[in-house]
């Protein structure tokens, strides 16, 4: 089977991580998108790019005839649907093969053996596979659902049949909340992948989340490609992965990597996949679903096999077997992932939206960085906020670890909130560098957030200064040689004043020259320099130590910095600068 043209139904981090190896491979490619998505960096980055819809994933992302219709207008004769979205949808993959068009992932039939949850629990109980206890019937009155509940016993696990990704999950703790626990995650379900059908397990109190990568040709090659653990999460959505996991030994993993092959057998599995377990405490494991597309945390596997997982897609996709035998694969060292998406941690991580005004991670050789956005790109509210993926890799966890916080702390997202710190936080504490996780080690443990201190706002704030003093000195209209600010007593100080969270900071300064002063904020007084400006990066030498610094700045009428966006380190900040007559300010704008 041959293909030239490559359509790819998706967007954001995983457009663009496909993107990447279709051009690599040599094919053609078209990316779809939608009102929202105009401008986004998957679009700029394809070598055509289709308006399918608008904003609202139903009218575009959701629509088969929108994304049949794309490829036929580009010429496109294969579409990798990536995750999300239609990547788990049998009748897409069925409309693909009825159009002569390759669809890069399983059959029809595969997906659909796999595709309901219900379905999928007894095909596992009638080989032998170990399921939670729990209830996978059709009837779906609320009478039915409540008293399997009860039977199995509280608390319960509602799980949408169909779908992925956390949507529609709701731990029911009691008979009380039951009723609207199921309306709500029916709801949610029907919303992310239009069906409301549910199944309801035993709720595991504190187990870990492990899965397994597997691949199969379409000649009856099967292969396992280790595992990922995957229990740190919330909201029941993974948000760090590693492998291997410390949790399997060497017979763990032979018979859960065995209990992966067999399951992919079952259903002739003719691409890449992953069959996901839960462990409990006594080292027992239970199916839990298969994805039958490309997993969010694939990268974790490439960078510990050094494979490409969407080239081997492709290769499959196009009728190849696969090109290794299960003897010569080997795992060598340790990878974490960490997903930065746009929320607040401190607000039930809740996604933030904005425009990203400063995104920069800093490259270095064991770490990678999937991304779907750029300095400028905005974050809408339709979709997941994902803004991109660190994976890091070293020759133990302790070393993947400390590179991976190491690239965190140096990364800058500015505009929109993250969980950038929260991540830092998790990875330096004491119960994840020894392991000892469950998929609710997130909800019971107390976070700090490591918020800015009096010292990073005062840092921020002697910056903004300096910056202010630099841009008046390069717009001054003075006589040669005269500083800006110039005044006839040399040692009367000036002051600006700048605002952050509604509290003032107020910053006297005497310019030694265009580079260097003495400011003072409350009783301190503190010798400044400006080694580097060069927006966003600055370096400023405060007392003798050199900070670096990403500054984003925004002018408003007269005034060069009326809004500013500080990276001080692992910390964000936001400030405002007062104007110097507030009385006037406050006139002007009634």
């Amino acid at each position: 089977m041959t293909f030239h043209k490559i359509l790819i139904a998706n967007r954001g981090e995983i457009a663009c991580r496909i993107l990447r190896t279709c051009k690599d491979m040599g094919y053609e490619t078209v990316a779809v998108f939608s009102d929202a998505d105009k401008n986004a960096l998957f679009v700029r980055e394809a070598d055509e790019a289709i308006h399918i819809g608008s904003s609202q994933a139903s009218m575009s992302y959701l629509s088969i005839d929108g994304i049949i219709a794309a490829a036929k207008k580009s010429g496109a004769d294969a579409i990798h649907p990536g995750y999300g979205f239609l990547s788990e949808n049998a009748e897409f993959a069925k409309r693909c093969e009825q159009e002569n068009m390759t669809f890069i992932g399983p059959s029809a039939k595969s997906i659909a053996q796999m595709g309901s949850k219900a379905q999928a629990r007894l095909l596992m109980k009638a080989n032998g596979i170990p399921v939670i206890p729990g209830y996978d019937d059709d009837a779906q009155d609320i009478d039915t659902l409540l008293t399997a509940s009860m039977y199995i016993g509280f608390p319960v696990l509602l799980k949408p049949a169909f779908g992925g990704g956390g949507k529609g999950l709701r731990v029911v703790h009691d008979e009380d909340t039951f009723v609207d626990a199921v309306a709500a995650s029916q709801r949610e379900a029907r919303a992310s992948c239009g069906h409301d059908q549910l199944i309801i397990e035993k709720y595991l109190t504190n187990p870990m989340h492990i899965e397994m990568q597997i691949a199969g040709d379409k000649h009856g090659g099967y292969a396992h490609l280790f595992e990922r653990d995957c229990t740190l999460q919330r909201r029941h959505q993974k948000i760090v992965e590693e492998s291997p996991s410390l949790a399997l030994t060497p017979t763990l993993r032979q018979k859960m990597t065995q209990a992966a092959v067999k399951i992919a057998q079952l259903v002739a599995y003719d691409s890449v996949g992953t069959v996901e377990f839960l462990l409990d405490g006594e080292q027992d494991f239970y199916f839990l679903e298969m994805n039958t597309r490309l997993q969010v945390e694939h990268p974790v596997t490439e960078m510990l096999l050094k494979m490409d997982l969407v080239r081997l897609q492709i290769l499959i996709a196009k009728g190849e077997r696969l090109p290794f035998l299960q003897a010569q694969l080997k795992s060598v060292g340790h990878a974490i992932e960490c997903r930065l998406y746009a929320e607040d941690p401190q607000n039930h991580f809740l996604p933030s939206m904005g425009r990203v005004q400063d995104f920069f991670v800093e490259k270095a050789p064991y770490v990678r960085v999937d991304s779907g956005v750029k300095t400028q790109d905005e974050v809408s509210i339709e979709y997941d906020p994902l803004l991109a993926k660190l994976i890091a890799w070293g020759q133990t966890r302790d070393e993947a670890n400390r590179r991976m916080i190491y690239a965190l702390k140096k990364a800058s997202v500015l505009g929109v909130k993250t969980n950038r710190r929260f991540l830092i936080e998790v990875l330096n504490h004491p119960k994840w560098l020894q392991g000892d996780i469950d998929t609710r080690f997130i909800e019971r443990e107390k976070w700090h957030f490591n918020e800015p201190n009096d010292g990073d706002i005062q840092k921020g704030a002697m910056a903004l200064t300096a910056i202010e003093i630099a841009n008046q000195s390069q717009n001054k209209t003075l006589l040669p040689g005269l500083m800006a600010g110039y005044r006839n007593n040399q040692w009367k100080s000036r002051e600006l004043t700048w605002i952050y969270q509604d509290k003032p900071i107020a910053v006297s300064y005497l310019c030694q020259d265009e580079k260097r002063f003495v400011m003072r904020i409350n009783d301190k007084t503190s010798h400044v320099e400006l080694k580097q400006y060069q927006l966003p990066q600055m370096q400023l030498l405060i007392d003798g130590h050199l900070h670096a610094l990403r500054v984003v700045v925004e002018a408003q009428d007269d005034v060069s910095i009326a809004k500013a966006w500080i990276s001080v380190g692992e910390k964000e900040l936001f400030l405002t600068q007062q104007p110097r007559f507030v009385e006037s300010a406050a006139i002007a704008n009634k």
